[in-house]
């Protein structure tokens, strides 16, 4: 009988399948993966009070907790909860920052501030999230009043199959974007669960890595 793990890791859907890919290509035995909705990225208001749910909830089985989101659009309140429950996050304002780089992206921003955002996750999921979670199928003049003001589609790439580079270039269509790719990897979201890793690591407990809920 395998002995549980000793640190939780709380994801945003959005990025589970990269975290989990990190906790298994380290062998972290004695990490387990908990995920919420990444559609919660529409309700960004509803992200903090989640969270804080899956800590008290979960808090009993494991002696480490950290969170696997940016600030995401909460507007610091996702802070104020985590100060609240004594749980750290990945660095960042959004989950683009940390897999580009935070001085990469801030780059990014400067030279263009109309620029809509994809990664692998809302690259297959763009109907999904973008399109009808948006609306726009049923209310195409939603199109301009959200899209307007951009001007370019930027797809940060982290583990992209092949048919990934004509999707981004259809979804900019679609959007009336230009299209533009960069191979960004795991980027920071890698170096920051190795940082929260190494600090847990003093107390490591054997086990499996295992995915307790994957919502996305």
């Amino acid at each position: 009988m395998s002995t549980p793990a000793s640190t939780l890791v709380i994801a945003c859907g959005a990025i589970a399948r990269e975290v989990i890919a990190i906790t298994r290509a380290n062998r972290w035995s004695h990490v387990d993966v908990t995920c919420l909705p990444a559609e919660l990225h529409n309700r960004p208001e509803k992200i903090p009070a989640a969270v804080q749910h899956k800590i008290r909830t979960l808090r009993p089985q494991y002696p480490h907790m950290f969170v696997a989101y940016a600030d995401c659009g909460t507007g610091g309140m996702l802070d104020t909860v985590l100060q609240e429950e004594g749980v750290e996050r990945l660095a960042g304002a959004h989950c683009y920052e940390f897999y580009a780089g935070s001085a990469a992206f801030a780059e990014m921003a400067e030279q263009e501030l109309g620029t809509f955002y994809l990664t692998d996750f809302l690259l297959r999921h763009f109907d999904r999230l973008v399109i009808r979670g948006l609306g726009i199928d049923r209310h195409p003049q939603l199109l301009q009043e959200y899209f307007g003001h951009y001007r370019k589609l930027v797809y940060l790439a982290q583990a992209p199959q092949p048919e990934a580079y004509a999707q981004a270039q259809a979804a900019a269509d679609r959007l009336g974007l230009v299209c533009e790719i960069k191979i960004t990897g795991y980027g920071e979201l890698a170096t920051g669960l190795e940082q929260a890793h190494t600090a847990f690591s003093r107390r490591p407990a054997a086990g499996h890595t295992q995915v307790i809920q994957w919502q996305n």
